[in-house]
């Protein structure tokens, strides 16, 4: 998947609507962990010890069943064909780094309680924000214009990148990504 489009031509309905995927996907995560996010904040602002204890325990296990594992898998398929190419390198190097800050506020989340619980989360939603807007903007375009990049065959059969409904729209199964 970090290879080229091997000499076929890409189809640009199938390059739209991997584009298409990935935002909705990236717009459902992004309204989950702002909820997740609002909940804690709330929770530790009230005073209320016991939902902030669940809110923070949802939020973690969010982040590490489905944030980490998104950007995980964004690594190898998504950005290898940019990574390889003189106009996307600069990008992806820096996207790269905005996973390690997020992994590294998911461990400082982790370890946190009250008022620093409720800043790293809301740190991690404003750096998590930021990073899709790059993707969204700048890097998926990239690869859907570029001709020897297929976005469509670097997120195929990827739920953590384009979610459970379009996999399954493909006729892929669910487990059969990284």
């Amino acid at each position: 998947m970090d290879q080229p489009a091997a000499n076929t031509q890409k189809n640009p309905d199938e390059e739209a609507g991997a584009l298409a995927a990935v935002e909705q996907h990236h717009a459902g995560m992004l309204k989950r962990l702002n909820a997740l996010t609002a909940t804690l904040t709330h929770a530790v602002r009230s005073g209320d010890t016991v939902a902030e204890h669940d809110a923070h325990e949802v939020l973690v296990e969010w982040c590490e069943n489905d944030l980490v594992p998104h950007a995980l898998a964004e690594e190898g398929p998504l950005y290898g064909g940019p990574r390889n190419m003189p106009q996307g390198r600069l990008l992806v190097a820096g996207m790269l780094a905005e996973h390690q800050v997020i992994v590294g506020l998911v461990e400082e989340l982790r370890g946190s309680t009250g008022v620093d619980a409720a800043v790293a989360a809301g740190s991690i939603r404003n750096i998590f924000a930021l990073h899709l807007d790059k993707e969204n903007r700048l890097l998926m375009p990239f690869i859907a214009a570029s001709p020897e990049l297929s976005l469509a065959r670097a997120v195929e059969g990827l739920h953590e990148l384009v979610g459970e409904t379009h996999v399954h729209q493909h006729g892929t199964v669910p487990g059969d990504s990284v």
